[in-house]
């Protein structure tokens, strides 16, 4: 022990209070589990129940008529002809840092229109992500890199994606939220969500909004409110960051669903928008989206697409090529295109069919409170109004899986199940009437 003096010393004397046979200290004992995500738990428990009554209303992820995983009848078409090109036309070589060049000029022009002054005038930095967090995390990097501090602060809904919160943090970012949902009403709280950007957010801070079908609330601003929502981050030097993961999926309308990333190209914005291919084309595992960058010049569009460059090669190095093969075989296909808008149709029109029902239902059979909210809300999720503990008593009493403020996922609801639905909420809003619960 002399030779390492006083330290070695110390350290011996602590081995020999441990004794012949004590276990040394591991280098991973102090990690601790992380608390299960909210939804993946949903999932989990849905799987361990064994009721052939149950319902998963947990997962944003569409379901057919009959409760099964759906896949789009021209992703199947694209697949088959992709596996007749694999050797030729198609390998499995590496993807280049920003994706293929065909990809970024379909997927511009889906989101921005064929007519869009910003494509036409390579004016939009394209780089492919893994699916929609990719592209907003790949974005919070770069303006934590690239933006000036006041960038730095980012503002999103109260409440929004349960994800979007730590991929900023994670980033660097300072997260501030806005008022956004009414909980009296059911509806978009406007006047809240508009003072705030009017007073509180600060000059040259980025909002982050839902291009459709806002998750987790399903509640969307009107033609009209988004004019002015846009007006006054123009006034105020707010800097749009657009989360698009419902394009056509939300109304069944691919260029209705486009309208506010549109509207803000057209008032000359510069701006982010993250686009995901996961819902409306289902291609959840494929993990295929983008990040389009809105510059003023095709001079500072190329300058910001050898930056994300940098951002992504040290992160994942290159894009998944598989999704991407797919999303061109059915974007650059004049008939392929046609036929997925009609399925993109059908899907929607399901996802409308099962709001009318539910909220027939619950009408019908007297249950207490309004529940017009069910159809004025849009797109695949549904903030019911339901409180915590009658949540609860759905997953314990009836095997009703949802998130425990209220959310869920209509695809999970169909014809064969949506009478059991109607009758197990109101069974646990007249056991646990709000003011029992103290909401």
């Amino acid at each position: 022990s002399s030779q390492f003096g006083l330290k070695g010393l110390v350290f011996e004397r602590a081995n020999c209070r441990r004794g012949v046979g004590h276990k040394a200290m591991g280098l991973f004992d102090d990690v601790k589990v992380a608390p299960v995500d909210p939804i993946l738990g949903i999932e989990r428990a849905f799987q361990a129940d064994s009721d052939p009554r149950k319902i998963n209303l947990g997962v944003g992820a569409y379901r057919s008529e009959d409760g099964k995983p759906f896949v789009l009848q021209v992703v199947k078409e694209a697949e088959q002809e992709m596996l007749s090109e694999l050797g030729s036309t198609i390998n499995k070589e590496y993807s280049t840092i920003d994706g293929p060049a065909e990809l970024k000029a379909l997927t511009q022009r889906l989101v921005f229109g064929e007519d869009s002054e910003a494509v036409k005038g390579d004016r939009v930095a394209s780089v492919q992500s893994l699916s929609g967090t990719g592209s907003l995390r790949v974005a919070a990097e770069f303006i934590k890199t690239h933006m000036q501090p006041e960038a730095h602060e980012i503002w999103i809904s109260d409440p929004t994606w349960a994800n979007h919160p730590a991929i900023f943090q994670k980033a660097g970012l300072t997260v501030k939220t806005y008022p956004y949902y009414a909980q009296e009403t059911r509806a978009l709280n406007f006047a809240g969500m508009m003072r705030a950007l009017r007073e509180e957010a600060k000059p040259g801070s980025v909002i982050l909004l839902h291009a459709c079908a806002h998750n987790p609330t399903g509640v969307d601003p009107s033609e009209e409110q988004w004019q002015e929502i846009a007006s006054v981050m123009k006034e105020r030097r707010l800097i749009p960051l657009i989360d698009s993961a419902y394009q056509g999926y939300a109304s069944g309308n691919l260029e209705r669903d486009a309208y506010a990333v549109r509207l803000f190209v057209k008032l000359g914005f510069e701006f982010y928008m993250c686009q995901s291919f996961a819902k409306n084309l289902g291609l959840y595992g494929e993990r295929i989206g983008m990040l389009h960058v809105v510059c003023n010049t095709a001079d500072q569009a190329s300058a910001v697409l050898s930056q994300l460059k940098m951002v992504i090669r040290p992160m994942y190095s290159s894009p998944p090529i598989h999704g991407a093969h797919l999303v061109k075989k059915i974007l650059g296909n004049e008939a392929r295109f046609a036929a997925w808008k009609k399925e993109l149709a059908g899907m929607a029109d399901r996802i409308l069919e099962v709001r009318s029902l539910l909220r027939k239902g619950l009408e019908e059979k007297g249950t207490p409170g309004t529940w017009n909210h069910i159809t004025d809300q849009i797109g695949m999720f549904s903030f019911t109004g339901l409180t915590p503990p009658q949540c609860e008593r759905l997953i314990s009493e009836h095997h009703i899986y949802l998130t425990k403020f209220g959310r869920i996922s209509l695809a999970g609801l169909n014809k064969a199940n949506i009478k059991y639905m109607v009758e197990c909420v109101d069974e646990a809003v007249r056991a646990l009437p709000p003011t029992a619960s103290k909401l």
